[in-house]
């Protein structure tokens, strides 16, 4: 139990807020992630990650059975779960991809905001734990355990102040990613490769057109970058 009371009492501790200046820093630094083409490659793997965790949290939400999750190498990846191929269960496990890791992005943002930097990388690392188990290729396995090691090295070799730096970075990356990732949406299904989008998918399942369920994936993410931009620097 004091091991326990040990790690709690340092998973919980808050720290100071980030300055304005440091906050925007780690904005710059995002933007570079998500926008320098050569670094895109790498680090977009972080957001198929945050893309089919959300399809895997919102399929157990809905009462649907997980089967397994895949990751490749080209950053697309693969959720498979089982229930009715149709309904509102369908439907909001595939509206959850593009709108996820803005979503997560938001949540990193309000604990952020409240001084719960240090809570916040633990809580990524449980989230990429729980992903670990539904993982069924060997690409995915190295990509959650490499990210998995980068969170974790800096909630444990990091001083508090770094801690929170690294998470204002991976808050601003999600909710910078996100747009992104709709943008690119929308381009790969204007050139006719991606049939069988989560958009095309929900056009299939719903009476929308998928260009429709296009719009709603930016408009919530670029509506989670705002208000998280807000919670950060006011």
């Amino acid at each position: 139990m004091e091991v326990l009371g040990r790690f709690w009492a340092r998973v919980s501790a808050t720290v100071p807020d980030l300055s304005a200046g440091v906050l925007l820093a780690a904005l710059a630094g995002a933007a570079l992630l998500v926008g320098v083409p050569f670094i895109w490659r790498a680090t977009r793997h972080a957001v198929t990650i945050a893309h089919e965790g959300a399809h895997g949290l919102v399929a157990l939400a809905a009462g649907r059975r997980l089967a397994g999750i895949r990751l490749h190498s080209d950053t697309s990846g693969l959720t498979v779960s089982a229930g009715r191929p149709t309904g509102p269960g369908m439907v909001l496990t595939c509206a959850a991809g593009y709108t996820g890791p803005a979503l997560f992005g938001l949540g990193a943002a309000a604990l952020l905001a409240a001084g719960h930097a240090i809570g916040l990388l633990w809580a990524l690392l449980g989230l990429l734990a729980l992903l670990l188990v539904q993982i069924r290729n060997w690409y995915g396995l190295w990509s959650v355990l490499v990210t998995g090691a980068v969170v974790f090295a800096a909630t444990w070799w990091l001083p508090p102040a770094g801690q929170a730096v690294f998470a204002a970075v991976a808050t601003w990356f999600l909710l910078l990613a996100a747009p992104r990732t709709v943008l690119e949406l929308q381009t790969s299904r204007r050139r006719r490769r991606a049939p069988d989008s989560d958009a095309d998918q929900l056009a299939r399942l719903t009476p929308f057109p998928a260009l429709l369920w296009v719009a709603v994936f930016l408009l919530v993410d670029v509506g989670a970058l705002v208000l998280g931009a807000r919670w950060l620097l006011t």
